[in-house]
C-alpha cells in the first residue's frame, strides 16, 4: 500500500484510532466526556509505569522506530506518535468498553473470567521463567501475570466486563498494531530485537504486545473504576 509509505504513518493510524471514540463521547447513551476525568487519571497513571519502561526498552534497544514513518519530533528518545500512543489507545478501549456495558446488559463473563485470569497469570509466570533471558517477554509476561493474578484475588465486579472488552479490542489491536509492526508496509514502524521476544507471531504482530496490551489496560480501568467510584460518575 503505497498510501502508507509516510513519516506521517504513526500519527495517521492514531488519529484514525481516535477520531470516532472521540467524535461519540458526547452521544447521548454513551456520555463519556462525563467521565473523562477517571478517564484521564487512569490514563496518567498507567503513563507513570509505561513511559519509563518505554524509554528503558528503547534505549536498550530491545524495540526502536524506522525514521520513515514518524514524523521525527522526540521527547526522552520516544517519537511524539508513542507518547500520543499511551493516551489515545486507552481512551479507544475505554470508550469500547462504556459502549459494550451499555449495549451488553448481561454480564456473560462474570462466572468465567476469574478462573481465565488465575489461568493466565499462572501460564505468565511460567513463560517468563522460561523466557528469562529474552527481556521484552520475561518482564512483560511476569507483569502481567502478578497483575491478573491479582485481578483474580480481587475479583472486583467489573472484571467480566473487563475481559469481554479485551476480547473485543483485539478487533482493532489486530489492524493498528499489525500497521505498527508492518503488515501494510514495506517495513515496520517499530522494530523489535530477535533476542528480546519468542518470536510468536500473530500475523506481524510480537504475542509479547498482546500481553503489554493487556497490563496497559488492566492498569486504565482498574483506576478509572476506582475514580468513578469515587466521584459518584456513572
Amino acid at each position: 500500500m503505497d498510501f502508507l509509505e509516510s513519516k506521517y504513518l504513526y500519527l495517521g493510524l492514531l488519529i484514525f484510532s481516535i477520531s470516532y471514540p472521540l467524535a461519540q463521547s458526547f452521544e447521548w447513551r454513551i456520555k463519556l466526556y462525563k467521565k473523562w476525568k477517571p478517564l484521564f487519571f487512569g490514563t496518567a497513571v498507567m503513563m507513570l509505569v509505561f513511559i519509563p519502561w518505554d524509554i528503558w526498552f528503547t534505549d536498550y534497544g530491545v524495540w526502536w522506530f524506522r525514521d520513515d514513518y514518524i514524523s521525527g519530533f522526540k521527547i526522552f528518545l520516544l517519537p511524539i506518535e508513542e507518547w500520543l500512543f499511551f493516551f489515545i489507545v486507552p481512551y479507544a478501549c475505554i470508550f469500547i468498553y462504556e459502549v459494550l456495558n451499555y449495549y451488553v446488559k448481561r454480564d456473560i463473563f462474570l462466572k468465567l473470567s476469574r478462573y481465565v485470569f488465575v489461568i493466565l497469570g499462572l501460564i505468565l509466570l511460567v513463560l517468563a521463567a522460561l523466557y528469562i533471558s529474552s527481556l521484552y517477554t520475561s518482564v512483560t509476561f511476569g507483569l502481567t501475570g502478578i497483575a491478573v493474578l491479582i485481578l483474580a484475588w480481587l475479583n472486583p465486579k467489573w472484571i467480566g466486563r473487563f475481559l469481554f472488552m479485551y476480547l473485543v479490542s483485539w478487533l482493532p489491536f489486530l489492524l493498528v498494531n499489525g500497521a505498527l509492526t508492518g503488515n501494510f508496509t514495506q517495513a515496520p514502524v517499530v522494530n523489535y530485537n530477535s533476542s528480546e521476544i519468542i518470536g510468536l507471531r500473530v500475523t506481524t504482530i510480537p504475542i509479547e504486545d498482546s500481553v503489554y496490551n493487556l497490563l496497559m489496560l488492566l492498569i486504565v480501568v482498574s483506576v478509572y473504576e476506582w475514580q468513578k467510584k469515587s466521584l459518584s460518575v456513572s
